[in-house]
């Protein structure tokens, strides 16, 4: 396991450059993280391997530590949306990713965890085209900002403003209208409508 764990650190590391030990730095990540700074070469570069084993179930192992179980949500939830941005194949393991949060919850694993750290545990929730997922995505980021000192808060608002919106687009259509073309679905008139007016397409 000592093996395992340096790799899941590694990726850690690589993600979070920091913001999950000190809180000010935070808010450089945010652009990296969901800005036009995605790292999409260095993941495919560095880390397109632990995404594949990830994706097959061969770090399942992981789950047995917060922070290996916050790894594999990382490759699984972030790093294939780098890897595969735009199609299908970037949601391929959004359920893998909720089921392996959902679980961490119930084993309130998330309080091992920094506040950013948090950030990234619960986006499966916000990821998720489920009202339910969608209900406890808010209450999760609602508490982070909440917690959030007020010196670097704006982050948090931001991520509990984003829940909301996510929220509010799985309660108007019952999925994510900008995901209709990547995985061959047919847009509603409301929906083709909603995304002609410039509707949220979150990266993809």
């Amino acid at each position: 396991m000592t093996g395992q764990r340096a790799r899941y650190e590694e990726i850690l590391a690589f993600w979070f450059a920091g913001s999950n030990s000190d809180p000010l730095l935070i808010e450089p990540r945010v652009d990296v993280w969901f800005g036009a700074a995605a790292p999409d070469a260095e993941i495919r570069e560095h880390f397109a391997i632990d995404v594949a084993q990830a994706s097959s179930g061969r770090l399942d192992g992981w789950r047995a530590e917060p922070q290996g179980r916050l790894a594999l949500i990382v490759l699984l939830d972030q790093f294939r949306r780098s890897l595969f941005r735009g199609t299908a194949a970037a949601f391929a393991r959004d359920e893998r990713s909720l089921a392996l949060t959902l679980e961490g919850l119930e084993r309130a694993e998330d309080l091992a965890l920094s506040l950013a750290e948090r950030i990234f545990f619960f986006l499966p929730l916000q990821h998720a085209e489920s009202r339910d997922a969608q209900a406890l995505s808010v209450r999760k980021f609602a508490e982070l900002e909440e917690m959030a000192d007020a010196a670097w808060r704006a982050p948090f608002t931001r991520s509990i403003e984003s829940a909301r919106e996510h929220r509010d687009i799985i309660a108007r259509f019952g999925r994510f209208p900008h995901r209709n073309r990547a995985l061959g679905r047919t847009s509603t008139p409301k929906e083709a409508a909603y995304l002609a007016a410039g509707g949220a397409t979150f990266g993809q």
